[in-house]
């Protein structure tokens, strides 16, 4: 699935856009990162992408396609999306949450099917053993795995993750961020997450975005050739010493930020 965005620029009705000009372009199955300090417009650009917010027409396509053309339930079955965190007002079971990922396929009757696949992705996150927990009573950490697994049962072709490892202690950064990439490598699943861990984020995208104030894209490309210390004086205000780890990959050591004038 290909995405282009063509210099988009978005606000809410105040004197300031949150996004400036924002132009990229995703043709081919990966790992796409979305970095970039709080406040910079990651959050409202995916919610663009995925028809949440109203974008002007001409500015964001899908297989060509521009995305006011294309219905919301069109969209959902070509394309999931994660929201950071969870609400806790749902007062269904884990099961039955998950199951509202499949919708786009099966409707609101429930096949056997739909049920395997639920089931699979609750052991994929280690939350087979809550299936019948209610979803207002979990953690946070549990309701990320619950909202994770709920995009992995729409079976689409690309998948939109805001920020998917935010209350995960490190080992289920880490689990998740692998299964994100082994998924976009052997389905040729086209991932985009926004992180703020910028060494997970190094280790493992196939292409990292950053993005800066005043809502602009930075840079665009790979971990090595975006991930340096100068990006991250420049973006974050942060002094610090890039070294490549035993992969190759950059990993980066935080000296101090930079005084905020």
């Amino acid at each position: 699935m290909e995405l282009k965005v063509c210099d988009l620029d978005f606000g809410f009705g105040g004197e300031r856009n949150v996004l400036n000009s924002i132009s990229l372009s995703i043709d081919r199955p990966g790992l796409y990162c979305i970095i970039g300090p709080n406040g910079v417009g990651k959050s409202t650009l995916v919610r663009c992408i995925n028809k949440i917010y109203k974008v002007p027409d001409g500015k964001v396509f899908i297989d060509g396609k521009d995305v006011n053309s294309i219905s919301i339930k069109e969209n959902s079955k070509n394309m999931a999306y994660v929201p950071v965190g969870g609400d806790d007002l749902f007062a269904l079971t884990v099961v039955d949450t998950i199951l509202i990922g499949r919708h786009n396929k099966s409707g609101w009757r429930t096949k056997e099917e739909d049920l395997e696949i639920v089931y699979k992705s609750m052991k994929l996150m280690g939350i087979e053993d809550l299936g019948m927990k209610r979803y207002n009573e979990l953690s946070a950490g549990q309701h990320q795995k619950v909202a994770i697994a709920r995009g992995l049962v729409q079976e689409t072709g690309f998948i939109i993750l805001d920020e998917p490892t935010a209350n995960l202690d490190v080992r289920y950064q880490v689990y998740v961020t692998e299964l994100l990439k082994e998924l976009s490598g052997r389905s040729g699943i086209t991932v985009l997450m926004i992180s703020h861990d910028l060494n997970i984020t190094a280790r493992y995208a196939d292409q990292v975005i950053v993005m800066a104030r005043p809502g602009v894209i930075h840079s665009m490309g790979t971990p090595e050739e975006v991930v340096t210390e100068e990006m991250i004086r420049e973006v974050y205000g942060v002094d610090c010493e890039v070294i490549s780890d035993r992969h190759g990959k950059p990993h980066i050591i935080l000296d101090s930020a930079l005084r905020m004038d």
